[in-house]
């Protein structure tokens, strides 16, 4: 099965790229996706579960990135063995650009089944891939939009919290004026009054 298509996500070019890499975002919107670990930075292990007709199975899986461009392209192909109902494996080219909308992400998708799931038609097959890979992408796409919405709010953040109002200043208090004990202000009335008292004059001599 191949297949390919286009989406215009209201976000930077950088918000998608960080998405696309994200272990979170990825199992939010692979179909059946019950598990995503990531193992190395291009490199996770995935557990999904696949309804293909009348076969349900779960597949144990790997999922690599690849051909990494940052963040302009990229490719992720997985593997997965699903037991008794067989294996599945595909991957999709991943492309970005920026435009006026935000970024146009352009994909093209392979996929191959084998073991039981195989008997079942390629009819039947090529169009579960497709309403998959379809499901994948449009989930992508409104997350990675919802990301980009998200970034400005936290920038602003810090923004409103650096343009508080400044504190007012609170004004000094006047020193007190000290007080003179009441014993020095007694002592220097007493000394100003000793200098004003005048010389005594000088007793006349008797006569002899």
């Amino acid at each position: 099965m191949k297949m390919n298509g286009e989406e215009i996500i209201e976000a930077p070019i950088e918000t998608v790229w960080k998405a696309l890499n994200d272990p979170g975002i990825l199992k939010q919107c692979i179909p059946g996706c019950e598990s995503i670990t990531l193992t190395s930075p291009t490199e996770m292990k995935a557990r999904v579960t696949v309804k293909l007709g009348p076969v349900k199975a779960g597949f144990n899986g790997i999922v690599h990135l690849k051909d990494l461009n940052p963040p302009n392209s990229y490719r992720i192909e997985g593997k997965g063995d699903g037991g008794i109902a067989g294996q599945a494996s595909g991957g999709a080219t991943v492309n970005l650009e920026s435009v006026p909308e935000g970024t146009r992400m352009t994909y093209d998708v392979d996929a191959q089944v084998g073991g039981k799931m195989a008997m079942l038609g390629s009819r039947l097959i090529d169009s579960t891939a497709r309403n998959m890979a379809g499901q994948f992408f449009d989930k992508f796409a409104k997350l990675a939009s919802e990301m980009g919405a998200a970034a400005p709010a936290v920038a602003e953040a810090p923004a409103r919290a650096a343009t508080k109002a400044p504190a007012k200043k609170v004004p000094a208090k006047k020193a007190a004026a000290k007080k003179v004990p009441a014993k020095k202000v007694a002592a220097k009335k007493a000394t100003a009054k000793k200098a004003t008292k005048k010389t005594p004059a000088k007793k006349k001599a008797r006569k002899k």
